[in-house]
């Protein structure tokens, strides 16, 4: 995950995770509208285990 996408990731989570399909868009998503540290929590993670 380069830098780039990790602070996409904490700025606007979902914009962050628009290439890993529409379902995880959702999540991410609904994660940040409940608060935003979920949803960057959830995109942090989903990026960084994409990349492995």
């Amino acid at each position: 995950m380069g830098c780039g996408r990790a602070i996409l990731c904490i700025v606007f989570p979902p914009l962050a995770v628009i290439d890993r399909g529409c379902g995880t868009v959702l999540i991410v998503l609904a994660l940040t509208l409940a608060g935003w540290v979920p949803g960057a929590i959830a995109a942090l993670f989903l990026n960084y285990t994409a990349d492995r």
